[in-house]
């Protein structure tokens, strides 16, 4: 991604040496690291790490935090009751204000569509802010997965079958669960990947209104905030920046994830992945244009495969964010 960043103007006018404080005082801002100087934590979203903390959930946390990353968010419960995963993140110094929860259970998980009074108690004793719906559900009309199907290219091939009804149908499900959660005191949020970024309906649909044109166009502002997939905005070929500034006030999380230059963009769920800083996002000029659009809460989220072990992949994302100054 190539973008023009805008150079400072420099100070006109007064005495020669007002105007070179001046400078250095822009000097000194300018190398101050966005996060330090804008007092916000570098989280990451712990579905980066695979199942490491599913197998060792304090000594991850722990590696985790010795990283520099203070906040983390969770991808589920890994089978933790809630109570141990506030203790073991309150022992590793970490805080944790957001949960991804799917829509539809799988066994005793919490979901959306399962028992929401239980759901907002664990979210509490966690204390949690945001519940995060990770992924658009599939209508039963589309079926499962075909033979030899894996799960992301099922996603992407009934995806690509959504008609505007469809994203319709997710709205209405988001406004529902958005306004149970309000009254509840937490804030609902819809994560995207890019199959969301298609023509609703397909090529021969008629239509020029995507699946998120529509997610936005019929959510409630109040009841459903976005969390953006920088990453996957990217890979469906748009400006995350561009997206922000289209719809003010609608995000409240990023994932703060980068591309190789070899990734195509799609909306297949789609992407050649690496850490941040050594992709082609031009993270100067995302981040601080989602933190004046509103985004405080900042997650690091890596997608397989990886080119180096996990807990390498993460550290690394880590100290390129501590010195990042914009």
């Amino acid at each position: 991604m190539i973008t023009t960043r805008t150079s400072r103007r420099a100070f006109l006018g007064g005495a020669a040496a007002l105007a070179g404080l001046s400078l250095a005082r822009l000097s000194t801002a300018a190398s101050t690291p966005f996060f330090k100087g804008n007092g916000l934590p570098i989280g990451l979203q712990l579905y980066t790490l695979g199942d490491l903390v599913e197998k060792d959930l304090p000594g991850t946390l722990k590696a985790v935090a010795d990283m520099g990353y203070r906040a983390v968010e969770l991808p589920g419960f890994y089978g933790h009751t809630a109570g141990d995963l506030a203790a073991a993140l309150k022992a590793a110094g970490l805080v944790c204000e957001s949960a991804h929860i799917n829509a539809q259970g799988r066994g005793p998980a919490p979901s959306l569509s399962g028992d929401l009074d239980a759901l907002v108690r664990d979210a509490h004793t966690i204390g949690l802010k945001f519940i995060v719906m990770p992924m658009f559900t599939v209508p039963a009309r589309l079926g499962g997965l075909q033979a030899g199907e894996g799960f992301g290219d099922f996603l992407a091939r009934v995806a690509s079958q959504f008609t505007a009804d469809d994203w319709k149908s997710q709205a209405a499900f988001l406004n529902e669960k958005g306004a149970a959660l309000k009254k509840a005191g937490l804030q609902l949020a819809y994560h995207n990947h890019n199959p969301e970024f298609a023509v609703a309906g397909g090529p021969g649909a008629g239509g020029t209104a995507t699946g998120y044109d529509i997610l936005l166009a019929e959510t409630d502002p109040d009841l459903v905030k976005m969390e953006m997939d920088a990453g996957w905005v990217a890979a469906a070929g748009l400006d995350p920046v561009a997206l922000l500034q289209t719809h003010p006030g609608r995000f409240r999380l990023m994932h703060v994830k980068d591309l190789k230059a070899g990734t195509v963009p799609n909306t297949g769920l789609k992407m050649d992945p690496t850490e941040v800083g050594g992709g082609t996002l031009d993270w100067h000029r995302i981040l601080p244009a989602a933190h004046a659009a509103g985004i405080n809460h900042f997650y690091v989220e890596q997608e397989p495969p990886f080119a180096r072990p996990r807990l390498e992949a993460a550290r690394l994302s880590a100290d390129y964010l501590g010195k990042l100054a914009v």
